[in-house]
């Protein structure tokens, strides 16, 4: 089975840049699955249903969450009945929406994509470790799901590293988002799990993650903030991480980078 990750969607650069290639992306490489992480996709700040929509259309089987879950408010209502979006899964009890979701592929393969939330230098929450396992116990790799794709939302590398071996040999593959940088620490661990640090941003890099220089730039220089972050709306980098499985145990047998477009140095995946 083939699977694509996408990392975070930056306003209308990233939106229009899935919208450009990945359907190209798909056919060129025969993904069976795709998750697109749409945390940022409205205005560098949450997801607005209708830009929901344009990802799905794009080709995005699930769309994920993260911090920015609720920036746009009519996300609270769309997203009780979207069953494709999720939400960081250890989110306070009574939050709107699911934090994972058991879904068939294009092809009848059946995935579990699960969200979740970091907490190293970032506002308290529920034990991501804990919130994940319980989802992933729920439906076991090679017995009910054929592949199990978990979007860890964090600043912190080492918690996403951490939660790659802590996860190894459990799920196909651990990926994080909220950083916008693509790491370049793409690898399968020694229980089969592939796992990336970050898979970086669809959106301009020609910016400070994804934003317009000026106002970072003036933030960082006076320490005073002068106006709103905008997100940059030069050519994007579609930014991500392919990876194939095995038929029977659903765990990884090759993982890839993926860079498409952009300023970025290009990388496809060679299947």
């Amino acid at each position: 089975m083939r699977l694509l990750f996408l990392g975070d969607v930056v306003g209308r650069s990233g939106r229009d840049a899935v919208a450009e290639r990945l359907p190209g992306l798909i056919e060129r490489h025969g993904f069976d699955f795709v998750v697109v992480n749409g945390e940022n996709a409205s205005h560098g700040r949450g997801l607005t249903e209708a830009h929901f929509h344009m990802l799905r259309e794009a080709g995005a089987d699930i769309v994920t969450l993260g911090d920015h879950a609720f920036d746009q408010r009519d996300t609270l209502s769309y997203i009780e009945r979207e069953t494709t979006l999720i939400r960081p899964i250890n989110m306070p009890e009574g939050t709107p929406g699911r934090g994972a979701m058991f879904v068939e592929g294009r092809k009848g393969h059946r995935v579990l994509v699960v969200n979740a939330l970091g907490r190293v230098f970032l506002p308290p929450i529920d034990d991501p470790f804990r919130a994940v396992e319980a989802a992933v116990a729920a439906c076991p790799l090679g017995e009910q799901a054929d592949a199990i794709v978990v979007d860890f939302h964090t600043e912190a590398t080492s918690e996403i590293q951490g939660m790659g071996h802590f996860l190894d040999g459990r799920v196909s593959l651990v990926v994080g988002t909220h950083t916008h940088i693509p790491t370049a620490d793409h690898r399968i661990l020694k229980g089969g799990t592939a796992l990336m640090a970050d898979a970086g941003m669809c959106g301009d890099f020609d910016s400070v993650i994804g934003v317009d220089a000026e106002e970072p730039l003036n933030r960082f220089l006076t320490g005073i903030a002068n106006g709103r972050f905008t997100p940059a709306e030069g050519e994007a980098t579609l930014c991500g991480v392919a990876i194939e499985t095995g038929p029977r145990t659903g765990l990884t047998t090759k993982v890839m980078p993926v860079r498409i477009g952009g300023v970025l140095a290009q990388a496809e995946p060679a299947f």
